[in-house]
């Protein structure tokens, strides 16, 4: 996120921070991006605001809502809706969104799409949910059923792969370079150009220490997430295990 850009962010959490409190009540943002997640959750620990939550509609979405409360938390705004065509169809992501975005609805109100053979859900804010149902009956030109979606049964969405590596050390550079298979000087020039993120926050920092849980976002390469060091070799290198989100 560019500094003019997270400034304005902020100055629009600093609002929502003063609306909650002066209403007494919630505030509900739309779709944050996992960047703006952790933007947002640096900026109100700053301002020592505590009580705030992310919710996208399950468990490990990526997309997600901010709720700032001023006791209890309540409901988020979120809803699922289901898409059913014919599985002969290959329907994609892309697909669903182009035909959400027709409708002239913003990004930011739309959050997870999980797409596979024969169905897919969406998530949204609650506002535009009957809006949607009511326009949509085709996505390109196939046809389609919407309804509610039930959350305990979604598409499985993007798939996961764990994979061993073995590194010299937990640095970043080395990490990147291990996981995205480039050379370590060329690792280096791609964190230092600001296209390496970790825990969704850009990393320039080459010698930065990798632990357990870190996330790691690699700019046109993938998201991946360090599971643990696994043991050493004779040579006294780390074997780290790691989870590829395709």
């Amino acid at each position: 996120m560019y500094t003019s850009d997270l400034k304005l962010f902020n100055s629009k959490l600093d609002d929502a921070v003063y609306l909650c409190e002066k209403r007494r009540s919630p505030y509900f943002f739309s779709f944050l991006t996992e960047e703006e997640q952790a933007y947002a959750e640096q900026h109100l620990k700053s301002v020592h605001f505590l009580n705030y939550g992310f919710y996208g509609g399950y468990e490990n979405s990526e997309r997600r809502v901010l709720g700032l409360f001023f006791d209890e938390q309540v409901d988020f705004p979120v809803e699922a809706i289901l898409f059913s065509f014919r599985k002969t169809y290959k329907l994609t992501h892309r697909d669903f969104l182009g035909s959400l975005m027709s409708l002239g609805i913003e990004r930011e109100t739309v959050g997870d799409i999980l797409v596979e053979d024969g169905r897919a859900v969406v998530f949204v804010k609650s506002e535009i949910k009957d809006y949607i149902v009511s326009q949509i009956s085709k996505v390109g030109r196939v046809g389609v059923t919407l309804s509610d979606a039930d959350k305990d049964s979604l598409p499985q969405g993007r798939g996961v792969e764990e994979k061993e590596y073995t590194v010299s050390s937990m640095r970043l550079d080395n990490i990147v370079s291990a996981v995205s298979g480039l050379a370590r000087e060329k690792a280096k020039n791609l964190i230092l150009s600001g296209s390496v993120s970790v825990n969704h926050l850009p990393c320039q920092k080459i010698s930065h220490s990798m632990k357990q849980g870190d996330k790691l976002t690699i700019r046109g390469k993938g998201k991946y997430e360090i599971c643990g060091v696994i043991g050493e070799t004779k040579k006294h290198r780390i074997r780290i295990s790691i989870i590829h989100y395709r």
